[in-house]
């Protein structure tokens, strides 16, 4: 199995690009946000590298980031979530903007990506929810976001725990969350600060 390719960025193409490794290129799919950090060609890049062996082929899959590719991992072990659709995943969210999305419960979001209609991102939801958390972005635990009406007095207070539990410092976390609350209002919930505030973060 290939860990990693470090060579010279030959080509770059959309969802793809070779490196030359020794006089070898290898075709490399990647997301768009992989491709983009991808120095100029032909200078030298460091790819990390998911194998996956089908009867027909060996393809290989590139990400600058350690990150990015245990996202990979996670979303490819959905049902109906294909190398191709997960790397569309990746393209259009950030790992911390999945996180986001996964705690939230934001469709909207997923179905952005290509390939992924409202039935695919429920059950990405569904199935990857619980571990969000413990992923890249999502600091160091796991949180479930409560889902049960709050008091409006309380709300802030509620949502500053909540992105404490996401691995988020109060000190970065309140101003944000403060913006959010006097952009909404009246209208503010704790879902939607949390969904907001998130979003703002991840950035």
């Amino acid at each position: 199995m290939i860990a990693f390719l470090c060579g010279l960025v030959i080509q770059v193409d959309l969802g793809s690009c070779v490196v030359d490794v020794n006089g070898v290129g290898y075709l490399v799919a990647a997301s768009t946000r992989t491709l983009a950090a991808l120095p100029n060609p032909p200078e030298k890049a460091r790819l990390l590298i998911e194998t996956v062996v089908r009867e027909d082929a060996i393809l290989l899959y590139g990400f600058m980031e350690s990150a990015e590719r245990e996202w990979f991992r996670l979303l490819t072990s959905v049902q109906g979530v294909g190398a191709k659709v997960a790397l569309g995943i990746l393209s259009t969210l950030s790992p911390g903007e999945l996180v986001a999305a996964l705690m939230t419960s934001d469709k909207a979001s997923l179905t952005r990506a290509p390939g992924v209609g409202g039935r695919l991102a429920e059950r990405i939801l569904t199935e990857l929810r619980d571990k969000a958390g413990k992923m890249p972005g999502g600091g160091s635990g796991g949180i479930t976001i409560p889902a049960m009406a709050t008091p409006a007095g309380s709300i802030e207070a509620d949502a500053l725990m909540a992105l404490a539990g996401l691995g988020f410092r109060r000190a970065e976390a309140a101003p944000v969350v403060r913006k959010v609350m006097d952009t909404h209002g009246a209208a503010a919930t704790l879902d939607l600060v949390i969904r907001d505030s998130l979003k703002d973060l991840a950035r």
